[in-house]
């Protein structure tokens, strides 16, 4: 009898514990809200934009580093607003040109237990706690997405808009690749193992551009909204409001 007293006890401590977390996870659902609305009301007028990811361990001597920071200033000075992850590292160098330049300097920083700290180079400073949250404002208003060398970030980063665009969950935009040794194995693993799989299609590799000059990435950009300018159609627009 005493053991089912204990067994039952145990039971109803493990439906208040459970209760709790319902109940804190039910709560939770307003914060996400804030931050949604937040970024939406925030980021609005920051087109057009670009994105530009990479590592936030690399050091301020790197040539990636350098990289960035002038891909930023071009990008820029040619009235773009410079959307960065708002950390240390590539982050920093975009923010740090993009701040250099005539646009806006915009960083969506994210609450982690290590290795994120804001850089002090950003006009437009948003944080997150969560990362899909992030995710959406870092899509929904660019223009182009421009991945520099990087590591599991960045890479999910660069994953998830080729997944958007192919699924057709988000408008097709560039995907500019920045330094072409880094990205190589990467992109013969794609074109001899995937393709010959049937895990992607052959045209799937066409959604990137790999490039190394700063200039050239700008340059793409343009040449991809030559005929049809940066603001986005009236089906664009309707694939963007369900993203």
């Amino acid at each position: 009898m005493e053991d089912k007293s204990v067994a039952a006890k145990k039971s109803i401590e493990s439906f208040n514990t459970s209760s709790k977390i319902l109940s804190r996870e039910s709560w939770k659902i307003f914060q996400i809200m804030a931050e949604f609305v937040e970024g939406f009301e925030r980021l609005e007028q920051i087109h057009p934009s670009v994105s530009i990811f990479g590592s936030a361990r690399t050091p301020t001597d790197h040539p990636y580093y350098h990289s960035a920071e002038e891909i930023a200033r071009l990008l820029s000075d040619a009235g773009f607003s410079v959307v960065s992850g708002g950390g240390p590292g590539i982050m920093e160098a975009v923010n740090k040109g993009a701040q250099a330049g005539k646009g806006p300097s915009v960083g969506l920083n994210i609450t982690l237990p290590h290795e994120q700290s804001s850089n002090p180079y950003q006009d437009i400073q948003l944080t997150f706690r969560h990362f899909f949250a992030r995710k959406v404002m870092f899509v929904k208003y660019a223009s182009a997405y421009v991945v520099l060398p990087g590591g599991f970030g960045t890479l999910d980063e660069l994953m998830e808009i080729m997944t958007l665009v192919q699924t057709g969950k988000s408008r097709r935009i560039p995907i500019i690749l920045v330094h072409t040794p880094y990205w190589r194995g990467m992109l013969d693993w794609f074109r001899n193992t995937l393709v010959p799989e049937g895990t992607i299609s052959p045209e799937d590799l066409d959604l990137l551009t790999v490039l190394d000059d700063p200039q050239d990435v700008l340059n793409a950009i343009f040449r991809y909204y030559a005929h049809r300018g940066f603001e986005p159609s009236a089906e664009e627009e309707l694939i963007q409001l369900n993203l």
